[in-house]
This record gives structure tokens, sequence and C-alpha cells, in this order.
């Protein structure tokens, strides 16, 4: 996967990672309000394909993510003055392309116990990701490591709590 910048665009990029049912998306889209910038919802871009897969409870492989991280990454490299992005984010190496936007590229990882993400996930009615893939996420997971520019956050805190923790440090 290459890491090449696509621009030198300003303002801060957010990606909103973790594992399916961490608050990706509400987080996110409550950030980007915050901010007064562009929400991108990242499982609107997967391929019908990926979404086929999913459903049917099959994982994604590097090979099936990688387009839409490309298009995510394209998306974001075309930002002017900061965006927000919902994106599992999974491992060191998604994280890496997403970093070739260009500028600024931070990352927020909701973290939380299995029980929880569980019961979260069990709870989204007419969503394509299913329960049973939860455990193979868990087990792709990098956490974000010392060098990368993020945050870990703890889902048990409320919404207003992790966006007042993320936009304490924007």
């Amino acid at each position: 996967m290459t890491t090449e910048p696509m621009s030198d665009n300003k303002g801060t990029a957010w990606v909103i990672m973790g594992v399916s049912g961490c608050g990706k998306s509400q987080i996110g889209a409550r950030l980007g309000n915050q901010l007064g910038v562009e929400f991108i919802e990242g499982d609107a871009y997967h391929s019908d394909v990926n979404i086929a897969r999913m459903s049917a409870g099959t994982p994604l492989t590097d090979d099936d993510r990688h387009d839409w991280l490309v298009t995510l990454r394209d998306l974001l490299a075309r930002r002017e003055g900061g965006a927000v992005l919902s994106c599992s984010s999974l491992k060191r190496s998604y994280r890496d392309l997403l970093r070739g936007a260009g500028g600024d590229v931070r990352f927020v990882h909701l973290a939380g116990e299995r029980s929880l993400l569980a019961e979260r996930v069990s709870n989204r009615p007419g969503h394509y990701m299913p329960p049973s893939l939860l455990d193979s996420q868990l087990a792709t997971l990098e956490p974000l490591q010392p060098d990368e520019a993020g945050i870990t956050l703890d889902i048990r805190d409320t919404p207003a709590q992790l966006v007042a923790q993320i936009l304490a440090r924007a």
C-alpha cells in the first residue's frame, strides 16, 4: 500500500477509528459539527461486493480494503480546512495509507470491552455488519503506536465527553 502524499492541503483531518460498534459514526458526526468541518462516513464508500461479503459474515482482507482506503485517502487529500472521517483503520498499514492524504492527520481510537461492543453491534438494526465479525475485527486491530498522532478514548464515556476530550486536543 502506498503512502505517497496526495496534496498539501491545510487543516486537521480527524480519523475516528475502531472496531464495529465503538461509535465512530456518532462521534465523527458530532465532532465534525462542533468543528464546523465536513464529516465523511467511511462506511458509505464500501463497494457493493465488500458490503455483500461482510453481510454474509466474511471478514474483509487487506486486498478487499485497499481500494476503499485509497478512496478515503483521496477524499481527505481534497479537504479544505479540515475534515472528520469515520474509518475502522484497524491496522497500522491502513493508517499509514490514510496519512498519505497529506497535512495533519490524527487518529482517535474509540476503544472498549468486547462485551460492550457486542451489545452495541447487536442493537444496530439494518446494519450490514453482523455481530459475528466483531471477533475478527478485534483480532485484526493494531492499537495506535506511540509514534502515531492520535489518542485512545474509552467508549464508556458519553458521546459528549468523548467529543470534549477530542476538542481539548484540537
